[in-house]
């Protein structure tokens, strides 16, 4: 049965709310995917803070040329399922790689990020970035390491000249 268009309409503007609000989105191909196993993946990405829905592809590409996305030809064709990531990218990514290890029938088209689309291959190297946390504490480190070492060498003569002075009160009190 045909989609009127009040109803593509509908969809599309569904489509460009959910990436407004997506720091990614996950491309996947869900061929041969059952039932039972498409809703274990979105109870997975539910607990994630994300969600996962099969897509009508002209009309996801329709919301992606009006939000100014990067429009992924080659990979909107053939079945496609969408993964909106709303909360911290590399634990959404990781379930979905886990997931597709685990239900060889998912497969994994790409990513789009911000202003750019990520191949396969570069999905699976953001899984291994580091946590937010991890990265702010590694910055904090670099910045707080060059700053301590500095208050050290201002500190020294100081320091030396206390000795000094500690010492020939020493001596003049012996």
């Amino acid at each position: 049965m045909a989609i009127t268009k009040q109803k593509k309409v509908r969809i599309s503007s569904g489509y460009a709310e959910k990436l407004s609000g997506s720091k990614a989105i996950v491309l996947t191909d869900y061929r041969g995917l059952t039932v039972a196993s498409m809703t274990e993946l979105r109870q997975k990405l539910r607990d994630l803070g994300s969600n996962f829905h099969v897509a009508k592809n002209t009309l996801f590409k329709r919301a992606l040329v009006e939000a100014g996305m990067p429009v992924p030809e080659e990979q909107l064709k053939g079945p496609t399922a969408l993964g909106f990531i709303t909360g911290e990218v590399s634990p959404v990514i990781k379930a979905f790689l886990d997931f597709a290890v685990e239900n060889e029938a998912l497969q994994i088209k790409g990513i789009i990020w911000g202003t750019a689309f990520i191949g396969q291959e570069g999905t699976k190297a953001l899984v291994n970035l580091p946590s937010r946390e991890v990265l702010l504490g590694q910055l904090l480190g670099a910045v707080q390491g060059p700053a301590t070492n500095m208050v050290g060498t201002i500190t020294a003569p100081l320091r030396e000249l206390v000795q000094v002075l500690a010492a020939r009160g020493e001596q003049a009190a012996a």
